[in-house]
């Protein structure tokens, strides 16, 4: 049965959800989202395994802090590394999906000795997301949303009129369409109510400086990365999954091209008529890829 929890670790108070019991898989989260976001995977692999989905701090009900430098990359590894530890694991499989999986990413080049396995659901490596900010203007485009993300004002707008834009960006389609219900909606409106969680997820942008290339603004790709000994060739030693929506609006298809140079034990998993919200619109398929990879 999922139960919740709470870890002080790491100078932070991180909520977590679990269930089950064996090899444990660990779930991270993306903006705007919380550990709800992986409700069809902990069901699913709570059968065989101890599955823990963490709010990120700055998120729902884990810590907030105010600091805009306390959402860099390797701030969140080591939340990564020190709920692992606590949970009392040496090894794990590890899950991420947008930015959890930019924390992921940038946890298998820090700790790879740590994995098992990393499984990634739309989150681009970060050599490869920095080379399609600089050189390829449809991503370009694509993430201009991120310049907004980091401006003062993006809080107000998000939250107008009953957070009706977060409601839209992540919840619009699947409402529609049935993937999402009234449930679900309450429950992000719940969380995205937690006094400075949208804050918290907006400072991920912010700590990164992340987003297209300006004339007054470049992308550092240490800013994506923890203290990572591999940052100089930036290569996975870790058997990797990557699953892809191909129809993502925001992360294009670009950041697949060359992803073998810097994972050569990778897997890859495309779906045609996936966005970036593939997790919720498709689980049963997400859900089969990972389970055949495990």
């Amino acid at each position: 049965m999922l139960r919740h929890a709470y870890a002080d670790v790491n100078g932070q108070r991180l909520h977590y959800a679990t269930d089950g019991a064996g090899p444990l898989l660990l779930f991270l989260h993306g903006f705007p989202e919380f550990w709800y976001a992986w409700s069809k995977q902990l069901r699913e692999f709570a059968r065989d395994h101890t599955v823990v989905a963490p709010d990120m701090r700055g998120y729902n009900l884990s810590s907030k802090p105010a600091d805009v430098g306390e959402y860099r990359v390797k701030c969140l590894v080591a939340d990564v590394r020190a709920l692992a530890e606590y949970l009392g694991f040496e090894r794990f499989t590890l899950v991420g999906h947008d930015w959890g999986g930019v924390v992921a990413w940038a946890f298998a080049l820090a700790h790879p000795q740590m994995l098992v396995r990393l499984v990634i659901i739309n989150a681009p490596h970060p050599a490869i997301f920095v080379r399609e900010l600089r050189a390829n203007p449809a991503q370009q485009q694509a993430s201009q949303y991120m310049l907004f993300f980091r401006s003062p004002k993006a809080e107000e707008v998000l939250l107008a009129d009953g957070s009706q834009r977060l409601v839209g960006m992540v919840m619009g389609r699947g409402l529609q369409q049935g993937f999402f219900d009234e449930r679900d909606r309450e429950a992000y409106l719940a969380a995205w109510s937690q006094p400075g969680a949208l804050t918290g997820g907006l400072n991920y942008y912010r700590a990164a400086q992340l987003g297209p290339l300006t004339a007054d603004m470049d992308v550092d790709v240490s800013n994506l990365l923890g203290d990572s000994p591999a940052r100089a060739s930036l290569v996975v030693r870790v058997p990797t999954l990557v699953i892809w929506g191909e129809q993502d609006p925001a992360l294009l298809t670009g950041n697949l091209d060359g992803l073998e140079q810097y994972v050569p034990g990778l897997t890859l998993r495309r779906i045609a008529d996936g966005t970036h919200w593939v997790v919720h619109e498709q689980p049963a398929l997400v859900n089969q890829y990972i389970r055949e990879y495990l």
